[in-house]
């Protein structure tokens, strides 16, 4: 059997085939073209949307990983025995600090808020605020985090 033979006898399956083939292609081409021509203007917004949509999925990803790994080592370092604390008495007397004072700095250096201090001393939290106050005059500084570094340096708290 030969090719034009082949042809000829499903010559109308063929041509129905190349036909449905054909409407179906112009029917796509009519859709396609109501589509883009009567949508044209929300499909460039919509392509707009998703282009900036995917960039910004794509920058927040780039911004929010870390650059670098950390890795945490834990190690024990052996440290010389510390030698036990003197509070410098004279310092403290040129300065004039009470022993109460001392007591606020020293619980100032531990991180202690002004209520966790009174609470601690038994005090009202105007006198810790006072005695406070009183400290940042006389080693003459103006935040906590100043005077408790003053009084290490002065030797007056560990």
């Amino acid at each position: 059997m030969s090719l034009v033979s082949t042809l000829k006898k499903y010559k109308e399956v063929l041509l129905y085939g190349a036909s449905l083939a054909i409407l179906l292609l112009l029917l796509r081409w009519f859709e396609f073209r109501f589509v883009v021509l009567n949508n044209s203007l929300d499909m460039y917004i919509g392509l707009t949307a998703l282009l900036f949509m995917g960039l910004g999925i794509w920058l927040s990803q780039k911004l929010a990983k870390p650059k670098k790994e950390i890795i945490v080592i834990e190690r024990k370092v052996p440290m010389p025995p510390q030698k036990e604390f003197v509070c410098n008495e004279a310092e403290s007397e040129r300065l004039g600090l009470s022993k109460r004072e001392l007591e606020v700095l020293q619980l100032m250096s531990e991180g202690m808020s002004n209520a966790e201090i009174a609470e601690s001393l038994f005090v009202s939290l105007n006198t810790v605020k006072t005695h406070s106050s009183k400290i940042f005059g006389k080693l003459e500084v103006k935040r906590r985090t100043q005077a408790v570094e003053m009084a290490k340096r002065l030797m007056l708290i560990p």
